[in-house]
């Protein structure tokens, strides 16, 4: 996923980013909200983590007018701000879920993949692919009854794909989930990542659609 982690607190954000990133999602980060409106403008995130207490404004300002303007990006809240009476107004301004700080990295790496299942149209969190047993929650793979392990960028190539097995998604799609904003890509990096997960998992379980990107193959 490509992930906006919006936070002015310097330690939390580092800390935040490299969980993020060792989940092998591509996050930018905006420590005010000028930042932040500027890139959603020019980057399709797949989520937004949002302080509610920024420099410049309220992070929930941010929220109801993007949830104004159309725009359906699930959004976690991360906030200091524990009061109930805050979190219903979070849940009614349109945030997905919400998170009170200090929180546990591991529980925002869960909440992230249950918010990212959600907006998939899957909530279970159990896939079967042919002979493939996915477990997007755990990040466990099994095919045929025996563990394969991944690489944090080949999981998540392979969860951008199984979780939606009847799209085609193109290399710059795939790119985006993988790589920060300003990030230095090699040009094959996608196909060299697609070749390493076809010898783990095999030759036809994702296809080459010339000139259009990569899916899923038929179970």
């Amino acid at each position: 996923m490509r992930v906006l982690l919006i936070e002015d607190d310097a330690a939390l954000g580092n800390a935040v980013r490299e969980q993020i990133a060792e989940d092998g999602h591509a996050v930018d980060w905006s420590t005010v909200l000028a930042d932040a409106r500027i890139s959603v403008r020019t980057v399709p995130y797949d989520l937004i983590l949002l302080d509610l207490m920024l420099p410049d404004g309220r992070g929930i300002d941010f929220l109801r007018q993007r949830r104004a303007d159309g725009d359906v990006t699930p959004v976690i809240i991360l906030t200091a701000r524990d009061q109930v009476s805050d979190r219903i107004e979070g849940l009614n301004a349109g945030a997905d879920d919400y998170l009170v700080k200090p929180f546990d990295l591991s529980e925002l790496s869960a909440r992230i993949s249950a918010v990212a299942r959600r907006y998939t149209g899957n909530p279970n969190p159990l896939v079967m692919h042919g002979d493939l047993e996915v477990d997007l929650a755990s990040r466990c793979l099994d095919k045929a009854g025996r563990s394969i392990d991944l690489t944090a960028k080949e999981w998540a190539i392979f969860e951008a794909l199984v979780q939606r097995p009847n799209a085609i998604l193109s290399k710059s799609q795939l790119e985006d989930r993988l790589y920060d904003f300003g990030a230095k890509i090699e040009s094959n990096t996608i196909e060299v990542h697609v070749s390493r997960l076809r010898k783990k998992l095999g030759k036809g379980v994702i296809e080459t659609v010339r000139g259009l990107g990569y899916r899923m193959g038929r179970p």
